[in-house]
């Protein structure tokens, strides 16, 4: 066998800590590239996990977001209501009534299944992350907070990005630019004081003009 050849140059003492010193002396001039949070707020991507936010118009009580959540942080709670019929002679209907819909975020494991799974789109990403809380209770969102939460939840980017715009959007615009423009006439006409009518003047009574008295007109017998 062969012998392994021996480096030839020896690593004298304090070489390391020479080397260690030398890149802290390189990156000590060079631009710092570290945020500091929270002076600098980070760019976070649109689909960031930070919380959930809750659509309730959308929520039709089905439980499938809390029977599927693995860490049953998901609390609802609801009732039945009838409803009349729409036509005379119909048949009532019953229907669930949200009472409760909380997330405990102690326990969210942020796996977003109850997001995936909700068939009518009630649940959402946010990418907010600021809501720390010095008490563990406080960290349970009743379903206010989720409503409020749903304001910052980004738009969705288009499929493609020179499609048309669906028609919906299209729609809700519209309906809220008639409705706004009806508001505004009906604000400027409430603003225009009411016209004044001139009174009615009354015709200054006019003098009858004096009349002469006619001569007398002598009768056939009478001699001239």
């Amino acid at each position: 066998m062969t012998a392994s050849p021996q480096p030839s140059g020896r690593s004298f003492p304090g070489s390391g800590l020479a080397k260690g010193l030398a890149v802290t002396l390189r990156t000590m001039t060079k631009k710092t590239v570290t945020a500091q949070y929270p002076e600098t707020q980070p760019d976070l991507p649109p689909r960031t996990r930070g919380v959930i936010g809750l659509f309730e118009e959308n929520c039709t009580v089905c439980m499938l977001c809390a029977r599927e959540c693995p860490d049953w942080c998901i609390y609802i709670d609801s009732h039945k209501e009838t409803v009349p019929p729409a036509a005379p002679g119909g048949r009532e209907r019953s229907r669930n009534v949200l009472d409760r819909f909380a997330i405990d975020f102690s326990l969210c494991m942020y796996c977003g299944i109850c997001i995936e799974v909700c068939p009518f789109d009630a649940l959402f990403w946010s990418p907010e992350f600021e809501y720390a809380e010095t008490d563990i209770r406080d960290l349970t969102h009743e379903r206010d907070k989720l409503r409020d939460w749903m304001w910052t939840v980004p738009a969705p980017p288009a499929l493609v990005p020179a499609a048309e715009e669906p028609k919906e959007y299209a729609a809700a615009r519209k309906s809220a630019d008639r409705t706004a423009a009806q508001q505004a006439a009906e604000a400027a006409t409430a603003a225009q004081p009411e016209p004044t009518r001139p009174e009615p003047t009354r015709p200054e009574p006019t003098r009858p003009e004096p009349t002469q008295p006619k001569p007398d007109r002598p009768e056939d017998g009478d001699a001239r």
